[in-house]
C-alpha cells in the first residue's frame, strides 16, 4: 500500500492550513498514494494550550462544509483520507475525532478520540468528551484501519483492542511537541519514549503504524507558557517496529511510503503472540490498580 503523509506547520488562517492540505493531498495522490493520513486538529493552531470557551467556535458539525470539503477532496483525489476534527455534536458536547473518507468521497467511519490528557499546555478535557465508539477499526477499500488520536498512542490496550478487532494497520493522528523550559535531555527522551511506546505496538500486535504529527512552534495565547515546539518525526514503522519512514524534526513534509500488507502475515507466524496470549489470567487488566 501506498501511504501518504502530511506534517504541516499551521497558521491561525483556518481557511489557508485547509486548502493547503488539499493541494497536498491532490499532490500525494498524483504521486500513487492510496491512503492519506493527517495530523491531529488539522484546520487551525492547536488551541488545547489555553482554556477558552472562545476556542468552540472552532468545532464543526458532521454535517458541515467542512466535512463536506474533506469528503470532496477524497473524492478528486482517489484515495482514503484519514481527518482529525473538532466535532460539536451538540451544544456543549465535543469530541476530538477522526473522520475517514473513502475514495468516493463517502464517510467510510469515525473514531472518537478515547484518552484524553489534561497537561500544561494540553487542556484537552476542557474541550472533549471522552469518545463512546469504543475501539473499532474502520473497514475500507484498502482494508481494516485501526484508526486512533495522539494521547491514545500511549496506551497498549487500545491498540491491542484494535488489532484483536482485525485492525490491518494503527494510524495515530498526532499534536505532541516540546516546552521550551525543557532541556535538551529531557526534549530527545521524549521523543524516544513516544516512538519507543508506538514501535513497540507495531511489534506486539504485528502490523505497521503510521504516526502524522505537528510541527513548527505555536505560542501560547496566554502568555503563561513560551508555547509548544512540535517536534514533527512524523513516521511509518513496519510489523516488526522496523522505521519506514522519518520526517525531519523542525520541517513540514509531504511524502508517499510504500508499505508491504503482506508481511505483517509472515511476522505473526515467527512471532505469534496473539496465539500465546493467556487471556484467562488478564482479567485485573480491567482494574484501575492493584492494591
Amino acid at each position: 500500500m501506498k501511504i501518504g503523509i502530511i506534517q504541516q506547520h499551521n497558521t491561525p488562517d483556518v481557511e489557508n492550513n485547509r486548502l493547503r492540505l488539499g493541494e497536498k493531498i491532490l499532490k500525494l495522490a498524483s504521486e500513487g498514494a492510496q491512503l492519506v493520513v493527517l495530523q491531529e486538529l488539522h484546520d487551525s493552531l492547536y488551541f488545547c494550550q489555553v482554556e477558552s470557551v472562545d476556542n468552540f467556535d472552532l468545532a464543526v458539525a458532521l454535517d458541515s462544509p467542512t466535512v463536506d470539503y474533506y469528503s470532496s477532496v477524497a473524492r478528486e483525489a482517489g484515495v482514503v483520507l484519514v481527518t482529525s476534527l473538532f466535532e460539536r455534536r451538540a451544544a456543549g458536547l465535543y469530541h476530538n475525532t477522526s473522520l475517514v473518507f473513502e475514495k468516493d468521497g463517502s464517510l467510510a467511519g469515525r473514531y472518537r478520540k478515547m484518552h484524553i490528557p489534561d497537561d500544561p499546555a494540553y487542556y484537552e478535557k476542557f474541550y472533549f468528551t471522552p469518545g463512546d465508539l469504543g475501539f473499532n477499526p474502520i473497514q475500507t477499500s484498502l482494508g481494516r484501519l485501526g484508526v486512533l488520536v495522539c494521547w491514545d498512542q500511549w496506551y497498549p490496550e487500545a491498540a491491542r483492542l484494535m488489532a484483536m478487532k482485525g485492525a490491518e494497520m494503527l494510524i495515530y493522528p498526532t499534536a505532541i511537541g516540546w516546552e521550551s523550559s525543557d532541556t535538551p535531555d529531557e526534549k530527545a527522551r521524549q521523543r524516544e519514549a513516544w516512538m519507543t511506546v508506538q514501535r513497540g505496538h507495531a511489534v506486539a500486535n504485528g502490523v505497521p503504524v503510521v504516526t502524522v504529527n505537528r510541527v513548527g512552534h505555536e505560542p501560547d495565547p496566554s502568555g503563561a507558557t513560551n508555547g509548544i515546539s512540535f517536534w514533527g518525526s512524523s513516521f511509518i514503522a513496519g510489523p516488526q517496529g522496523e522505521l519506514l519512514y522519518l520526517a525531519p524534526e523542525s520541517e513540514e513534509a509531504v511524502a508517499v511510503v510504500d508499505v508491504d500488507m503482506k508481511r505483517s502475515e509472515q511476522v505473526r507466524r515467527w512471532w505469534p503472540f496473539l496465539r500465546d496470549r493467556r487471556i484467562e489470567n488478564y482479567g485485573d487488566l480491567t482494574r484501575r490498580f492493584i492494591d
